[in-house]
């Protein structure tokens, strides 16, 4: 195993203001957050992450845990010069933000999990659908995607972020989106979330049968002081489909933080 390269973009917001991260759900770019980002970045420097292989991140060239996706957030927000950073996270960027508490609790000040849970399915399908794009590559993944992605009516009612986002799922590097999947597989955090302290998060979408809201349950009943929100008409990747919603949460969420900061 070793710690994958990714690609954060330069932050946009008050030079002067804390850093907010921002993690894809896979299959995913950057694009899932374009709405959000301006929205927080009236008071918060705001940056997102690629995943290997996707967007504008180098393929991956080897097998890696969810803990290394982590230790590469990390390293590359930490090249920013902030001695700590808030972060949001969809599906695998929410697992990798319960593994940034976990590994990097110093760093991370507080953490929003969308749409994503401490365990994640386990090997067996992980394991298939990796092996399933190996063979026919991502494209034979966009209809299951689509279906599993989107609400109820949200691609007709948003059809352009929509559209852009299934194309960065064809898009995705075959052999990266099978290693993410591998890693996924792996991926099981339940008996270590009492260990975080740090203010969490959990955002969960009303039609989502991923990670639906017995996954957000089975957070904030393990860590202490968390708490969780639902995304009314949003399925999977509520910053697409709701960015308002997602925005206002996350605002509140950061600004309590800040604002404790500041008090202290």
């Amino acid at each position: 195993m070793t710690v994958p390269r990714i690609a954060l973009t330069a932050p946009v917001g008050p030079s002067s203001a804390p850093l907010v991260v921002l993690g894809p759900s896979l299959g995913t770019s950057t694009i899932l957050w374009e709405e959000v980002v301006p929205l927080l970045a009236q008071r918060y420097r705001v940056s997102a992450w690629d995943l290997p292989g996707h967007g504008v991140s180098p393929k991956a060239s080897a097998p890696f845990t969810v803990t290394e996706l982590a230790d590469a957030v990390a390293d590359v927000a930490g090249s920013e010069g902030d001695s700590s950073i808030l972060y949001a996270g969809v599906s695998l960027g929410g697992a990798v933000g319960l593994e940034l508490l976990l590994a990097h609790p110093r760093f991370v000040s507080a953490a929003a999990i969308v749409a994503s849970g401490a365990f994640l399915g386990g090997p067996a399908p992980w394991h298939e659908r990796a092996a399933k794009v190996r063979a026919q590559g991502t494209p034979s993944l966009l209809s299951q995607s689509a279906g599993r992605w989107f609400a109820p009516d949200s691609l007709q009612k948003r059809p352009v972020i929509g559209g852009r986002l299934l194309h960065s799922l064809s898009d995705a590097d075959d052999e990266s989106y099978a290693l993410c999947c591998e890693a996924l597989a792996d991926y099981d955090v339940r008996e270590r979330l009492a260990e975080i302290s740090a203010p969490t998060l959990v955002l969960w979408g009303e039609h989502d049968q991923v990670a639906p809201e017995s996954k957000a349950e089975e957070i904030t009943a393990a860590i202490q002081g968390s708490r969780s929100q639902r995304i009314a008409e949003a399925a999977h990747l509520p910053p697409a489909e709701r960015p308002h919603a997602v925005a206002e949460a996350l605002r509140r969420f950061f600004d309590s933080i800040t604002t404790r900061r500041n008090d202290a």
